[in-house]
C-alpha cells in the first residue's frame, strides 16, 4: 500500500477560509471529523459545493462537478476539507482517491471557475 499524504497541520480550517477570502476566492468548508467512508465523504463535498441533486456519488461524478461548478458563482472556489485525516485513519484507499480527484479537477476547470483545495487537520 502506498503512502498517503495527510492533511497540513499547519493551518487550520478558519486560516485557509480566511486566506482564501482575502485573495477574492470562495470559502468552502467541510467539517470532516464525522465522515468515516468514502459515501460520506463524497455527500459532504457535495452539500457544500451545492452540487446539483441529479449528481452521482462517485469519483467520477465528483471529478466533473469539480471542473464544471457552473452553478456556482464565477472565480475561484476552495474546498477547505478539516478534519481530513478521519477519512485517511478509517479508509485510506477512499482518502488517497479522493485527494487524487481532488487534484486533478485543480488542474482541469472547464468552466470559468478554478478549483483548489486545502486539507487541514482541524
Amino acid at each position: 500500500m502506498s503512502e498517503v499524504e495527510m492533511p497540513s497541520a499547519d493551518i487550520t480550517a478558519h486560516e485557509a477560509a480566511r486566506e482564501a477570502e482575502e485573495r477574492g476566492a470562495t470559502a468552502h468548508v467541510l467539517d470532516g471529523s464525522d465522515l468515516t467512508s468514502k459515501r460520506t465523504t463524497l455527500e459532504g463535498i457535495a452539500a457544500v459545493l451545492n452540487f446539483p441533486e441529479w449528481t452521482g456519488r462517485n469519483l467520477d461524478a465528483l471529478y466533473d462537478c469539480l471542473t464544471d461548478l457552473s452553478w456556482l458563482s464565477e472565480g475561484e472556489h476552495v474546498l477547505i476539507w478539516s478534519g481530513a485525516q478521519t477519512l485517511a485513519a478509517h479508509d485510506p484507499k477512499a482518502f488517497g482517491r479522493i485527494k487524487a480527484v481532488l487534484r486533478d479537477a485543480a488542474d482541469h476547470p472547464i468552466c470559468g471557475r478554478t478549483f483548489t483545495s486545502v486539507l487541514t487537520e482541524r
